[in-house]
């Protein structure tokens, strides 16, 4: 009876639940058995069972076993010096693909990484006493005193572009997500008066040290509902580009935000000087309050010139009273071949211009949004440099071309 009991029983699957898996598992993986030897002490059934369930609930990878066969505590003298082995080449690899990795981009794209990156590399190591400045400069083929005169250099660098945060953040108080092309335009006068040599791709990197890098925002609300039964005009625009001012306006609807609710910006823009012409904060997208922007546009006129209106398929375009202002001021109404903005891309884009650039803040009331709106178009049209017209602004291009 006694050697009956001592004698183990052979278990069967049924026998193995989830807590004696996890247990084993456990145990394999702690490095207190090898997952063989789990095997023979608990007697469990099959060649690789116990494999399974490492594969299965284990943390490790075991696809391979040979990594996990025997604890380092386990090893001989001979197996951990082969082991060792075995991590030291595996590193001279890496080390070989990771330098030859660098060297490419150095010599293909000219992007001087292993300098760049070395000194701050070996310096942050320098600083957390992890690796001396001597031992990184020895390993890499550099001499301290070399490290030491870039850093000089970076700081004299440092201390001449010092005057251009201000100049920077007089400019963004007015445009505070101004562009970096437009911004370098803009600091050219500055950059003369203060004897500062710098170009547009290092200003980019100077404004990402300093945090002052604009981020593009992405949104997307839907305020077109091009399927109802009003009549559409067919596209008269398309493979056409403006001439000159007050040749085509483009129109569109965009929604901005107050502690009071949504609201509705109409825009009516010159597609040739960029130059926003007429607008209307509204609560609604109703086609009386969507037409009150076009007249405005049509006041603000300097030419009588044949006109062309551009639009999306919306309603509120299609509606009898928008059409009748046109008709009255002999205006010829085009729209887009369907829901698609990129046949109405320029209105687009201004709507992207006013909410990424300056419609930043959500203000408390429908007045408070009203006055910023004004302000920030009256910003864009006469202070901020267009790209598209060669760095002037629309209103500069629209008094040109129309005087």
């Amino acid at each position: 009876m006694c050697n009956a009991g001592k004698k183990r029983r052979r278990r069967t699957q049924r026998d193995y639940n989830m807590g004696f898996k996890l247990a084993v598992v456990d145990q394999v993986e702690k490095g207190e058995m090898t997952y063989k030897q789990a095997q023979r002490h608990y007697g469990i059934q099959g060649r690789s069972t116990v494999l399974t369930w490492l594969r299965k609930h284990g943390k490790l990878d075991w696809s391979t076993t040979r990594q996990h066969s025997m604890s380092k505590s386990q090893e001989t003298p001979e197996q951990k010096i082969k082991r060792l082995e075995r991590e030291l080449e595996d590193e001279r690899v890496r080390n070989l693909v990771l330098d030859g990795m660098v060297t490419i981009m150095d010599q293909e794209y000219g992007a001087g990484l292993r300098k760049k990156l070395f000194i701050r590399t070996a310096r942050a190591l320098q600083a957390q006493r992890q690796v001396s400045l001597s031992r990184s400069c020895r390993c890499f083929g550099f001499s301290r005193q070399s490290v030491y005169q870039i850093l000089q250099r970076r700081r004299q660098r440092q201390a001449e572009l010092e005057p251009l945060y201000d100049c920077v953040m007089r400019l963004r108080r007015h445009m505070p997500r101004l562009g970096t092309r437009q911004l370098y335009y803009l600091l050219q006068d500055d950059l003369r008066r203060l004897g500062i040599k710098i170009g547009r791709d290092r200003l980019f990197d100077w404004l990402r040290e300093h945090r002052l890098l604009i981020r593009p925002r992405r949104n997307y609300t839907k305020t077109t509902h091009s399927k109802h039964w009003m009549r559409k005009h067919p596209n008269l625009l398309a493979g056409c580009k403006p001439w000159r001012p007050e040749q085509v306006f483009v129109s569109d609807i965009t929604y901005v935000e107050s502690d009071e609710g949504v609201h509705y910006l109409s825009l009516v823009t010159d597609a040739f000087s960029r130059k926003i012409m007429g607008h209307l904060l509204s609560h609604s997208m109703a086609a009386s309050e969507v037409v009150r922007a076009l007249k405005q546009a049509i006041d603000n006129r300097m030419t009588r010139a044949p006109l062309i209106h551009h639009s999306d398929r919306g309603l509120q375009y299609c509606s009898g009273c928008y059409q009748d202002v046109l008709k009255k001021h002999h205006i010829t109404p085009s729209m887009t071949d369907g829901y698609d903005c990129y046949q109405n891309a320029l209105a687009e884009r201004i709507n992207g211009i006013l909410k990424q650039e300056f419609l930043l803040h959500r203000c408390k009331t429908f007045e408070d949004l009203r006055q910023l709106v004004r302000e920030a178009i009256n910003t864009y049209n006469t202070m901020r440099p267009h790209s598209a017209l060669a760095m002037q602004t629309p209103e500069t291009v629209h008094q040109k071309a129309s005087g």
